[in-house]
């Protein structure tokens, strides 16, 4: 009788294991110029819808982070549909405002990032995910996924090398636990060409509670 029960308890404790096993936690930090930039050098147009889906395929999303600058005194700005749309599906928006001026040489330009605001949003979540995953190549983020590995915090870099040249930066890109080449994401997260782009139109409820939060001027 013993021998005829044993194996049938083996398997429901194994089948408890794995249920009771925790989903990984994971917090995504989208670099909107850069991940914008990289796209466009593939070819192809990002569908945040999928995106999102595809991250919460992989664990638990705790958050997903957006993080672009706004240009001020711009009567309109293209950014400004897609950062409405995000913060109504999902997303953490996170804008800061910045200026345009001309450089010595009679070039407009823009000044201004988001890495700072990224980096301590990063540094407060860490202790209550498991894995980060950076849509940047910007070697400035290196000093910060080292930070955050040392709290013990699994980190994956998204960029491309497939481009010519690379987009992401060597150093950052040695640094994190897994490099994630966005070639290899395109198929899931590339927006149709034929659809429409995102518009406040297609709103709907805020499955994740998120936030928009805005950042004085430098």
């Amino acid at each position: 009788m013993a021998r005829s029960i044993w194996p049938t308890l083996s398997a429901l404790m194994r089948a408890r294991l794995v249920i009771d096993k925790p989903i990984g936690k994971i917090a995504v930090f989208i670099d909107g110029p850069n991940l914008h930039g990289a796209a466009r050098t593939l070819g192809f147009k990002i569908d945040y819808r999928l995106l999102l889906k595809e991250f919460q395929s992989r664990g638990t999303l705790a958050r997903a982070y957006y993080y672009t600058t706004i240009i001020e005194d711009q009567e309109y700005s293209a950014i400004r549909p897609l950062v409405d749309w995000l913060d109504y599906n999902g997303y953490t928006v996170v804008t800061k405002p910045t200026k345009e001026f001309l450089d010595e040489s009679g070039r407009r330009r823009v000044k201004g990032n988001m890495d700072i605001e990224l980096a301590v949003d990063a540094m407060e979540i860490s202790a209550h995910v498991d894995e980060m995953v950076l849509f940047s190549g910007d070697g400035d983020f290196r000093s910060l996924v080292e930070a955050i590995q040392r709290r013990g915090v699994r980190v994956t870099v998204v960029s491309t090398i497939s481009a010519q040249p690379a987009m992401v930066a060597d150093e950052l890109r040695r640094q994190a636990d897994v490099f994630l080449d966005l070639r290899e994401l395109q198929p899931r997260i590339a927006r149709d060409p034929v659809e429409r782009p995102l518009a406040t139109a297609d709103r709907a409820p805020k499955p994740m509670m998120p936030t928009k939060r805005h950042t004085s001027s430098l």
